[in-house]
């Protein structure tokens, strides 16, 4: 019966897909947040029985740690030196201004608990910084509770929407006036996006895609394996009590090691891949979450990622004027922070400078390498 319940879990994201390509709401609504809809529904209705628990569980930590190597394979840090230097520049102020955010609320709100507050500067870094992924990593790694996880960031999607709305709108005139216009470029970098397109994910589902992801399977797998195998290690060498940071930095440090290789770069169905495991994921968490906890979402919760998006933007955007960024970067940079690479393209088109959708697109993948580094860190920091 649980293989039955493993492969519902599985399925469920692709007919979610299916939706969002084929209704304009649910297109509105984005797959991460029909993931955990559907997830919430199937949980607290009834639909799940108590016994499919350990299939819910097992799915919520696998698909996350098979899905992180996926998305940092199709990384070419070699040509992260070619980015225009204000890009660079942009994006370290954008991560500087999220890491001291995040340290100030811990701070204000440590006599709430240390291990709490510091598990929610760790997911403010990780999410506003790099993107999902992060946030799921994070939570594995810190055992952070399914509930203050899906309100922390149910919260975001909603606090989220309107700063994109913000930044698609009001922001443009805003930032230009006050940062200055560029000169905007006409060049757009062919298919330099495509890899990242969260449109369309048709090829997974195609036959002749298939040894291409058995390969990603596989090799992903395989550095699951050895990541699990070095923490076991270094427990028994360190006497650890827990590994699963250790992991998760592992994890991530090997799948950009594997970056270097051409071979594994061109499997370009792994970015994908990655985010459709992150898209199970989504479903198996929400599906395990209480919906009466969540009707209540915590003060703190609400101050630390509103202060986190409202102040770091504040703040990136002070950093960027004294450095003398013009106003597209520094747009481009935050919301690829903020909101992760996928909603780049939409806000270069809004903009109408394409030129700027290669710096946009690279440091919001840069932002996916180091959340992990940096939520993780901040968070025994603080604890320590």
């Amino acid at each position: 019966m649980n293989a039955i319940y493993t492969l519902i879990f599985l399925v469920a994201p692709a007919a979610l897909l299916y939706l969002a390509h084929h209704q304009a709401w649910a297109q509105k609504m984005g797959v991460i947040l029909l993931c955990y809809t559907a997830g919430l529904i199937v949980g607290n209705f009834g639909l799940v029985p108590q016994s499919a628990s350990g299939v819910q569980q097992y799915l919520s930590e696998v698909t996350v740690a098979l899905a992180l190597p996926m998305l940092l394979f199709t990384l070419d840090i070699r040509s992260w030196s070619k980015m225009a230097g204000t890009a660079i520049i942009s994006m370290l102020f954008a991560t500087t201004s999220v890491v001291t955010l995040a340290t100030v609320l811990f701070y204000i709100f440590r006599g709430d608990g240390v291990e709490s507050s510091s598990q929610m500067a760790a997911m403010a870094v990780g999410l506003y910084t790099g993107g999902t992924p992060n946030l799921a990593a994070i939570k594995s790694a810190l055992e952070i509770p399914h509930e203050q996880y899906i309100m922390f960031h149910s919260l975001d999607t909603a606090l989220g929407g309107i700063y994109i709305l913000f930044m698609l709108t009001a922001g443009i005139p805003f930032f230009r006036f006050i940062l200055g216009k560029p000169e905007v470029s006409d060049v757009l970098e062919d298919g330099s996006h495509s890899a990242f397109d969260e449109e369309d994910y048709s090829p997974l589902f195609r036959k002749e895609s298939m040894p291409q992801l058995v390969k990603i399977i596989l090799l992903s797998g395989l550095v699951l394996g050895t990541s699990l195998g070095l923490s076991a290690l270094a427990q028994i060498i360190l006497s650890l009590e827990s590994t699963s940071a250790l992991t998760i930095v592992l994890l991530t440090t090997i799948g950009m090691g594997l970056s270097f290789s051409p071979r594994v770069r061109q499997l370009a169905l792994s970015y994908k891949t990655g985010m459709y495991f992150i898209y199970v994921f989504c479903f198996s968490v929400a599906s395990m979450a209480n919906l009466d906890q969540l009707t209540s979402v915590g003060f703190n919760i609400t101050v630390f990622v509103f202060g986190t998006i409202a102040g770091s933007l504040v703040l990136h955007a002070l950093l960027c004027k004294l450095a003398g960024v013009d106003s597209d970067t520094f747009m481009v940079t935050s919301i690829s922070a903020i909101c992760s690479p996928p909603f780049v393209p939409l806000l270069v088109k809004s903009l109408g400078n394409p030129g700027l959708l290669l710096s946009g697109m690279t440091t919001g993948i840069i932002g996916y390498a180091l959340g992990n580094y940096l939520g993780i860190s901040l968070a025994l920091f603080l604890q320590s």
